[in-house]
């Protein structure tokens, strides 16, 4: 399979491939658009099964990020960073600093930060290499360091906009939840819920985190390959994409889907399943951007935390929207947002 032959493949601008022998470092960086802006986008580590899957990975979350500073309304163009972790070896230290020098090469046509397997001490051995980086330690009360946070409060104020049009509920009292992932951004996630007085169910494949939600906030711990199909309001799909499928779908019991996974519909058509399955969908790419939201703010400079986290909130009003424009029309939110996207796109081009 070739990149323009690959499914996922949808006129992106670049893709850049980076293998360094001296450090072993193989990374790949997609530039879907920089119709708005640089692209942004976090960089991935992971071990892929196939370089095939590699390239699927980061042109569908390319993609996503073009649509998601959209939305967001950031003044950014979408891209995305894999490295391909090799079985049993950690990424180190000098392929991380090599890939600094990689995104530095492309001249700031694509800014990079966190995502899946970096840290905020990773990307200060990427900012060695190069000035187009985000995700650093935050000066006192000015945005920066771990997105994570950013992340989980955006998503936790477009459930409550979920919940509000789906049961009518101004409140989280007691609404069941069901987490997939308690990693970063489902702990925190977890967190502000159990504030809320939210009942919680969680799962992930690291028995660690799963004990801790456990202990710190009452939740009941679920099997990973029973979490979704929970007897819940909710289902919050915090760990990686692709699991909203035909048969995944068929056994949701929740009303709402909403979640911080980035790419959780297998196929754009499994977001007609949800709306015949009766689930009200909360596009990722919208109730997730607190993350890039920040990482813009800190790129932008003295932003301070008050304003990104005003920003962050506003993500529940963009929800809205979409879930406006499904009703009125019967069509799916994920088709919904993904025109309100590629509009606000070509207006900007």
């Amino acid at each position: 399979m070739t990149v323009f032959s690959s499914p996922a493949f949808d006129d992106h601008e670049a893709v850049h491939f980076c293998a360094d022998q001296r450090t072993g470092l193989r990374a790949i960086v997609a530039i879907h658009s920089t119709h708005r802006g640089p692209a942004a986008g976090g960089c991935r580590i992971w071990e892929y099964a196939t370089e095939a899957d590699a390239i699927v990975d980061v042109l569908r979350l390319a993609r996503g990020m073009s649509y998601k500073n959209a939305m967001a309304g950031l003044d950014l163009g979408g891209g995305k960073a894999v490295v391909l972790k090799s079985p049993g070896n950690a990424v180190t230290d000098a392929q991380l600093t090599r890939f600094g020098d990689f995104v530095d090469s492309l001249g700031g046509r694509y800014i990079t930060a966190e995502d899946v397997g970096m840290s905020v001490e990773k990307m200060q051995l990427v900012a060695r290499g190069t000035k187009y980086v985000a995700g650093l330690p935050p000066r006192e009360g000015i945005a920066g360091g771990d997105p994570s946070p950013k992340t989980a409060l955006g998503v936790y104020h477009g459930m409550r906009a979920a919940i509000e049009k789906r049961l009518g509920r101004e409140s989280l009292a007691d609404v069941r939840v069901a987490v997939q992932g308690v990693g970063h951004v489902g702990l925190s996630l977890c967190e502000m819920l159990h504030a809320a007085g939210a009942q919680l169910w969680v799962a992930d494949i690291d028995a660690s985190r799963v004990a801790e939600a456990v202990a710190r906030f009452g939740a009941t711990a679920v099997p990973l390959d029973a979490i979704l199909e929970q007897d819940v309001d909710v289902v919050a799909p915090c760990a990686l994409g692709g699991i909203l499928n035909a048969d995944s779908i068929s056994r949701l019991r929740a009303s709402v889907v909403a979640g911080a996974a980035n790419n959780q519909l297998a196929d754009d058509v499994d977001g007609q399943r949800l709306h015949e399955h009766g689930v009200l969908y909360c596009p990722d790419y919208v109730i997730n951007a607190g993350g890039i939201i920040n990482v813009a703010c800190e790129y932008e400079g003295e932003v301070d935390d008050a304003t990104v986290n005003e920003r962050v909130v506003a993500i529940a009003d963009r929800l809205r929207e979409v879930f406006a424009r499904a009703e009125a029309t019967a069509v799916p939110t994920n088709r919904v947002a993904d025109q309100i996207a590629r509009d606000l796109i070509a207006r900007s081009g």
